[in-house]
């Protein structure tokens, strides 16, 4: 391996670099050997690893199942970015803490019960001609039948939809084609209506069904009103996919338990899974969406029950539109190929993957070529017409994904854990790999589009078993990334995931995700609308009617504008908080103690909490996001008093008075200290002029939000003016105070903006260099030595210029400082700055980098 990493450096870098290249291998075979690695571990990890800064090419949203989430991750580099609350409260992002949040919640609610648990199964990305255009997810909950849309905009939940007649829905959410509906299926059949029926009555009176719920893509909702659901025997309905291309316009959707059996252990009945899987077949439902879809526009082909349209299977039948074909028992999954005209489904209980070829189907529909009919009356087509053929794939096939090479297709096999490549078309297994262990859904990339991407597919496995450090009965669940953009496929890394039971994943390219960094002052997040409660700075208000108080208040670094409420108890109290920053990632969260409130307030963003103040105290309230350097003195007090009581003051500490003099004093120092501040900030703001930074927008997004802090300034001056000018200094310093504390809050925006705009404009560093600037940091260096000024130590740059052989000079002194303490040039340094340069013991290679950095520094000096 040593001679491979010498001759590729000698070829590509030449040969000033080859000791650095046989330096790295050598700490490469070093860590290698301790950690007991070989060279593929090496080249899988290198597949996922991502430099800091760099971004993934893929984002996964996954299903968190019981934890009610939706979790998002990156690939190659499987971290985890962000959960989703969707249907249960998720505090970070005050999801069902606040009270915008909350009425999404509320839209949960079923037969007037809140609902605050959610079982998430199967997210959907929309899609335009089949393609994921990444503007919406949606997603099911399995144990409360809803469906949630995600904005892909600010990844948050801004609806949910309860189902008015199923009792439970697994099979959704499907996208067709162009987005045009959401298909949800029933999956364990129960009646419509809301009343009892004995279970001797299933087959009269239980019903499984699909809901063809209409999506308007441009406002990203559901439709309720112009929705349906298509009535279908009491089957248990399971997965769903959407034709496309050739079959787009047609809905599939499996089942189990076309035996209608209903189990009873507890009076002597086999168990379910044995009555519900006795038969060889079950049935695949095929139905025309589109045009049930405009059947149901008319109220003579519709039963409405729960306020909801039914469309009953003797219209769907006599209009052409519902059929079943026989499918291997106990199918999971069905899945259309890119281009519509393969349909694969896979039974549990079979070692075979069925492919049905919509050609084929069509045909026996259009010519009524049928084998019979089931006990409903609904058509069956034979099942070999039906059929392209099948595969022999392994034990407990379930879900498939596909590859952007022609016909082929990835599935899973639980019982045996493992995937298997094979061709749809040529029916030949191509290539397995061994997962841990019984995989349940895989995820391609775009893998289930009219356009997929190939290269990975991730494994969601349901048990870890031994894979991870032991923590307890309850495993993590394992996620693996599979490379597939070889002849074979190689798993790369595992990746835990302890939340709820991640069913399935859907990834998308990065590139197709435009989301916000901040949004338009004032916005309800939830409806993307400006917020009643909108506050900017100067509106701050607390309005009183009745026992109802409003707080209307901001938020900006670093402080809470009121800071003292005061109401009775009882009050019932809604605060309206607005966050003012402009800069990326200037979250700020808000809480009061004791109330069980929380919000999470992004740049821009409106947020509301409510809460009756019902206990009598003193209750401070403070950002809950570490926010800047006065975070912790971003606080209030919400004061609650009882209006029936009588209050006697305590009596006060007797403070030490300050002399006129002493006030006057402090007052100097503080204006000097103001004014040495300011001058700080101006050289910043020259520095940012100077240098253009407008052209920049990143920068400039800084630079307004360090204004919004300094145009505050004169405010404060005013007052401080006019407290002097009355004599009360006491007041006089408060207001300067004030101002300082803007001044600091301008400086660190405003130094953080000059940083970044240094980084674009100076020259690209070496790689060398920058892992100087790394040693510099990591070795403690800049606790001495601030490049571009003088602090506990002397500015360095220049410091190659400053002596002659600098860079020896330079590498003598940092390996070994002692040595050098007698020098009369660094004895000037030690008697003037009082302190020693320390031995960091830097090795060699470190410091021939951090020579490098300073030699960057010098180019760059005028930026510093």
């Amino acid at each position: 391996m040593t001679k491979h990493f010498g001759k590729i450096a000698s070829l590509l870098v030449g040969t000033s670099l080859v000791a650095t290249a046989v330096s790295a291998d050598a700490e490469l075979q070093k860590v290698m050997k301790a950690r007991g690695l070989s060279e593929i571990d090496v080249v899988r990890a290198a597949k996922t690893y991502n430099p800091t800064g760099v971004k993934d090419e893929f984002v996964v949203f996954s299903s968190a199942g019981q934890a009610g989430q939706v979790i998002v991750y990156g690939v190659p580099s499987m971290r985890i970015l962000k959960y989703i609350g969707v249907f249960t409260p998720e505090p970070w992002q005050g999801y069902g803490f606040d009270e915008e949040s909350k009425k999404v919640l509320r839209q949960g609610n079923i037969r007037g019960r809140e609902i605050n648990w959610g079982d998430t199964h199967h997210p959907a990305l929309s899609e335009k001609d089949g393609k994921y255009d990444g503007k919406w997810l949606a997603i099911n909950d399995k144990a409360n039948p809803r469906i949630a849309i995600i904005d892909l905009a600010d990844f948050e939940t801004k609806q949910i939809v309860a189902n008015p007649v199923f009792k439970s829905a697994h099979g959704g959410a499907f996208f067709t084609q162009n987005s045009d509906f959401i298909i949800e299926a029933c999956q364990y059949a129960a009646p419509f209506d809301n009343n009892y029926h004995p279970i001797e009555d299933y087959k009269e009176s239980y019903r499984g069904g699909v809901t063809m719920w209409k999506f308007d893509h441009s406002k990203g909702r559901i439709q309720e009103k112009d929705s349906f659901t298509i009535e279908m025997p009491p089957y248990m309905q399971d997965l769903s996919d959407s034709g496309k291309g050739v079959s787009d316009g047609w809905g599939f959707t499996n089942s189990v338990n076309t035996e209608m059996y209903t189990g009873g252990i507890e009076v002597g009945m086999p168990p379910n899974e044995a009555g519900m899987s006795r038969n060889d077949t079950d049935f695949l439902h095929v139905y025309n969406w589109k045009k049930l879809a405009e059947l149901a526009k008319d109220k003579n082909n519709v039963k409405i029950i729960n306020d909801h349209k039914v469309i009953p299977m003797d219209i769907a039948v006599k209009n052409n539109a519902l059929f079943l074909i026989p499918e291997p028992k106990s199918p999971h999954g069905v899945d259309i190929s890119p281009d519509g005209e393969y349909i694969t489904v896979c039974g549990k209980l079979d070692t075979h993957a069925s492919v049905f070829k919509w050609s084929k189907i069509k045909k026996l529909i259009d010519s009524k070529e049928f084998a019979g009919k089931d006990p409903y009356g609904v058509p069956i087509l034979d099942m070999k017409k039906s059929l392209h053929g099948q595969a022999e794939l392994g034990l407990g096939p379930l879900h498939n994904q596909y590859s952007p090479i022609d016909g082929e297709i990835y599935t899973s096999l639980y019982v045996d854990s493992q995937i298997v490549k094979w061709n749809y078309k040529t029916l030949k297994v191509i290539d397995k790999e061994n997962v841990h262990y019984n995989v349940g859904h895989l995820c391609g990339m775009e893998g289930k589009s009219a356009d997929p991407q190939g290269k990975y597919i991730i494994s969601l496995n349901k048990l870890a078993i031994d894979r991870f450090q032991n923590v307890g009965p309850l495993h993590p669940q394992n996620h693996q990334l599979i490379d597939i953009s070889g002849k074979t496929m190689d798993l790369l890394v595992d990746m835990p995931l302890p939340l709820g039971e991640p069913h399935q994943a859907v990834a998308i390219r990065a590139e197709k995700l435009h989301g916000h960094v901040r949004y338009p002052m004032g916005t309800n997040s939830r409806t993307d609308s400006i917020h009643e409660g909108k506050t900017l700075a100067g509106q701050e208000r607390i309005e009183r009617n009745g026992n109802k108080v409003k707080v209307y208040a901001t938020v900006v670094r670093s402080h809470i504008n009121p800071e003292r409420i005061t109401v009775n108890k009882g009050d019932e109290v809604t605060m309206y908080l607005t966050n003012l920053e402009r800069a990326q990632d200037e979250a700020h969260g808000f809480t009061v103690d004791h109330f069980n409130v929380h919000a999470s307030l992004e740049p821009g963003k409106t947020a509301s909490i409510k809460f009756t103040a019902d206990i009598e105290g003193v209750f401070p309230y403070y950002c809950t996001e570490f926010c800047s350097a006065l975070h912790l003195e971003m606080m209030g007090y919400l004061m609650v008093k009882d209006p029936n009581k009588k209050y006697e003051s305590s009596q006060k500490m007797k403070m030490q008075t300050m002399t006129p003099a002493q006030f006057k004093a402090e007052y100097d120092k503080t204006v000097a200290t103001n004014t040495a501040t300011d001058a700080v900030i101006q050289s910043v703001v020259k520095f940012l002029k100077d240098n253009k930074f407008d052209k920049h927008k990143v920068v400039a997004d800084l630079v307004t939000d360090a204004f919004d802090q300094y145009n505050q300034i004169p405010a404060q001056k005013k007052l401080a003016d006019a407290a002097v000018k009355a004599g009360d200094m006491e007041k006089a310093i408060l207001h300067e105070n004030m101002i300082w504390q803007l001044m600091v809050k301008t400086a660190d925006v405003g130094i953080r903006a000059k940083d970044a705009l240094v980084r674009l404009i100076a020259t690209k560093q070496s790689s060398a260099a920058a892992a100087g600037e790394a040693a510099f940091g990591e070795g403690g260096c800049g606790g001495c030595h601030v490049i571009g000024k003088v602090s506990s130590g002397p500015d360095l740059t220049g410091v190659l210029s400053r002596h002659e052989n600098a860079e020896k000079w330079v590498k003598d002194f940092i390996m070994n400082p002692e040595k050098m303490y007698g020098d009369p040039y660094v004895k000037g340094m030690i008697d003037y700055f009082n302190l020693k340069m320390p031995n960091q013991h830097m090795n060699e290679k470190e410091t021939k980098n951090i020579i490098e950095y300073l030699k960057w520094v010098d180019q760059n000096a005028n930026l510093f």
